[in-house]
């Protein structure tokens, strides 16, 4: 007897201030990363699909994105906590 199935994960991957599409307040937006993952024997193998989705904190709309534009949003909020490099020129 084989024992097969999925299983689904959800990553919060940050908090971003943004204006909601369906409310226009500027509020926080949790963007999550939904992924499915194929089970054997109730141990994960490999995922079957990956989502990536906003929902607004104010009124609770969410919205679905695409891969690259999740990570466009997440290339500034993951280089301003850690604080950029900072580079200091001199003149001489």
């Amino acid at each position: 007897m084989i024992i097969f199935g999925t299983r689904g994960y959800v990553y919060q991957l940050a908090m971003l201030t943004l204006v909601c599409g369906q409310c226009g307040n500027p509020a926080a937006h949790s963007l999550r990363k939904y992924v499915t993952k194929f089970t054997l024997f109730f141990v994960p193998l490999f995922p079957i699909s990956t989502k990536y989705r906003t929902q607004c904190t104010f009124c609770g709309m969410e919205q679905q994105l695409p891969k690259e534009h999740a990570e466009g949003l997440l290339a500034p909020a993951a280089a301003a906590p850690g604080g950029a490099a900072r580079q200091e020129h001199t003149q001489g």
